[in-house]
């Protein structure tokens, strides 16, 4: 395979890669690469540097496996929400908003699980001609994820029976530090 030589834009982006990045063992070498001065481009008879990207650290991502009490208590149904909202018959505007609200009063008031009510997803195969229904539960995932409490979500499980099976979800909250 023949190695190519990075652009000027790509060495700019893999130096401030490199430079953000803090090694495993204090004593590990260093990049391989040798710094590359960044040359200035030109453009209409100005110069610019190029641009730099905003580095911004990974955000926590929610766990698929918790530890096994954890795991026996949703299997078992043993688990207790603290808070449950319902979010059938709203919009989508006003189910994300009341989501994004109920994370808040949940993060304020110390909740562990949240119980959110999104109503059964759309049996496969099921010829309808009316209103899409399980908008909102395919859009609760997307809406966990660009949340502003997102870090702060540990998990998302699908319910046990007794707290509406597939159609509601457990929202598992981090622990304050």
């Amino acid at each position: 395979m023949v190695r190519r030589h990075l652009s000027s834009d790509e060495q700019a982006l893999w130096t401030a890669l490199t430079r953000s990045v803090r090694p495993l063992r204090p004593g590990a070498r260093a990049s391989a690469l040798p710094a590359v001065p960044v040359k200035p481009r030109m453009e209409t008879g100005l110069t610019t540097a190029p641009a730099q990207p905003a580095l911004t650290p990974p955000a926590r991502t929610p766990s698929t496996i918790l530890d096994s009490g954890w795991e026996r208590r949703i299997r078992s149904g043993n688990m207790a929400p603290d808070m449950a909202i319902d979010l059938h018959g709203h919009s989508l505007a006003a189910a994300h908003a009341r989501l994004n609200q109920a994370l808040a009063a949940a993060w304020a008031r110390d909740a562990r699980v949240l119980l959110v009510v999104t109503g059964k997803p759309p049996k496969t195969g099921s010829a309808g001609g009316g209103a899409r229904r399980g908008a909102i539960r395919g859009e609760i995932g997307h809406w966990l994820e660009t949340s502003s409490y997102a870090d702060r979500i540990a998990s998302v499980r699908i319910a046990h029976q007794r707290h509406g099976g597939e159609g509601a979800l457990y929202v598992i909250l981090r622990r304050k530090k």
